[in-house]
């Protein structure tokens, strides 16, 4: 019998050694969960508001989505898209008529960026059936500044952000970006190549941005002018997260002349799984210029598929943390916690901050960036704001997640409480006003 004399590799080592390097980790490595509650391996507790990016929208280890997943798991975890599988059929009601709550039909896939490129193939084939005047096929999908659509070819044409894209060209044509609420922008945009506008009705990569109703307006007005779809990426904002299970709705507002904006198609992915890995859209049941299918028939067989969307395991997953938002008015207790949350932060006068910004539990603190650079420790670090400060706040147990050079997002539970709120704004205000006692 040989006796191993080799050092126990860290994860740090493992990480370093077998895994590619395409995320800039922080060293912190999360063995267990519950609630906003996150437990490392040296059984370090965090306090967690970035939700694994708006993911985690019932916290960790929730016991209806953890014994749904269980239950299922023992029954059937994946089965063809070939058949009829129950548990998609109930998940597709669930999402059409308790969600949306208009007609429609859901295509399930597998994350964002996938449920992202079911609408580029969506236009495509609608730009194919309803041509420009020469014959040739409509292709142009209209996107806007700073947004973010997926990590795929497809999807860095689409995102309004140059530094997803360099590196990766030539890029797939058929995409133009606009101003984000730049009504004028957008109309001289639209073109006879143009088959649909694309937006977040609040950018989360972006920095929290949320779509003006005049936007949103325009954007309905011209898609019925010109004959073009109009979609929704609500993958980041969307089942809850801003306070309504519309995203599009909660930056509306209240004002009567914003009713009748219906998109053509919603994409979901994110928070609607709480973690388990998921995507989806919603089509619209409705008919448009010539085309006599509706929008929710034009992906017929054979023209899209995913050998994992909408498998058993991951419906029920799906279904019982849907249920759960659904059942305990979870948006209604994120527009409630939002306000509570936007209020400390507020009273809190902490340093740095500009602005703070979002709707419900999807909140972006603007700093400054001038005040953060002039720290000595982060001219030190080479980082910019943003992702000094979230590193800062790791340090202190209390996880975020950075947007851009100058945005701090916070992206907690749905279900999180006005305690665990307290804690987080104590904990941001001790973190950011040592780092000036001590500069």
């Amino acid at each position: 019998m040989t006796t191993s004399t080799e050092t126990p590799q860290t994860t740090q080592d493992l990480f370093e050694q077998y895994v590619a390097p395409t995320y800039g980790r922080f060293h912190m490595a999360p063995v267990r969960g519950q609630g906003c509650w996150l437990w490392d391996e040296a059984g370090k507790k965090y306090l967690d508001f970035g939700g694994g990016i708006a993911v985690c929208s019932l916290g960790h280890a929730h016991p209806r989505l953890a014994g749904a997943i269980q239950a299922q798991a023992a029954s059937l975890i994946h089965c063809s898209n070939l058949y009829q599988m129950p548990a998609q059929g109930k998940l597709a009601k669930l999402l059409v008529e308790g969600v949306m709550q208009m007609p429609g039909k859901v295509f399930f896939s597998n994350s964002g960026a996938e449920a992202n490129e079911g609408l580029y193939k969506l236009a495509r084939r609608y730009g194919t059936l309803t041509p420009k005047a020469n014959g040739e096929a409509r292709i142009e999908v209209i996107t806007v500044e700073n947004s973010f659509h997926g990590r795929t070819l497809a999807g860095i044409a689409a995102t309004g952000q140059e530094k997803v894209k360099s590196g990766f060209g030539p890029l797939m044509e058929g995409f133009q970006h606009v101003p984000y609420n730049n009504v004028e922008a957008l109309k001289a945009a639209v073109n006879e190549n143009t088959v649909a506008i694309m937006l977040e009705p609040v950018q989360g990569e972006g920095g929290i941005n949320v779509a003006s109703p005049e936007f949103l307006r325009t954007t309905r007005d011209l898609c019925q002018k010109h004959d073009l779809l109009f979609f929704l990426d609500e993958i980041q904002c969307g089942v809850g997260r801003t306070g309504h299970l519309r995203a599009w709705e909660t930056a509306l507002g209240e004002s009567p002349e914003s009713a009748g904006i219906i998109p053509d198609a919603v994409s979901w992915a994110k928070g609607m799984g709480g973690g388990f890995p998921f995507g989806a859209i919603w089509l619209r049941n409705a008919t448009r210029s010539s085309v006599r299918e509706p929008i929710c028939d034009l992906l017929g067989p054979g023209s899209h598929g995913t050998t994992y969307g909408g498998a058993p395991l991951a419906c029920a997953a799906v279904t019982a943390g849907m249920e759960e938002i659904l059942e305990n008015d979870l948006a209604g207790h994120s527009a409630a916690m939002g306000n509570y949350l936007r209020k400390k932060l507020q009273e809190a006068e902490l340093p740095f901050v500009k602005d703070v910004r979002g709707l419900g539990l999807m909140i972006g603190i603007v700093v400054d960036q001038g005040a953060v650079m002039a720290l000595s420790a982060c001219e030190e670090s080479g980082l910019v704001p943003s992702l000094f400060l979230v590193g800062a706040l790791n340090k202190a147990k209390l996880l975020t997640v950075p947007a851009g050079a100058d945005v701090v997002r916070l992206l907690p539970a749905l279900n999180v409480t006005e305690a665990e709120i307290d804690t987080a704004v104590f904990m941001l205000k001790t973190t950011f006003e040592k780092l000036v006692a001590t500069n």
